[in-house]
């Protein structure tokens, strides 16, 4: 794995973690009482991202040294996931 595809994958990991954390622990404006005039009820009073951040960082450094390991190792490899045969024949080399 070259370090361009690390990073990316990095990335991707992170804003899936980022994006499912968003929703836990957050606090609207109805569930507050404190509705501002104009906004909808639903918009958030205290969402913690700064700290939601941090969380995914390292959630999402754990679950990348993971799938990177599982990924360079070659533990599980393209060939494992080719459930309709579309690949052939394995080469002599594999």
């Amino acid at each position: 794995m070259a370090i361009t595809s690390a990073l990316v994958l990095y990335a991707v990991i992170w804003f899936m973690v980022f994006l499912i954390a968003i929703p836990i622990r957050l606090q609207t404006q109805g569930d507050v009482g404190k509705v501002v005039h104009g906004t909808h009820a639903g918009s958030p009073e205290h969402h913690h991202l700064k700290k939601k951040a941090w969380i995914t960082t390292v959630v999402a450094f754990v679950l990348w040294v993971i799938i990177a390991g599982i990924i360079v190792t070659g533990t599980v490899t393209v060939r494992d996931i080719d459930m309709f045969n579309r690949m052939g024949p394995p080469s002599a080399t594999e």
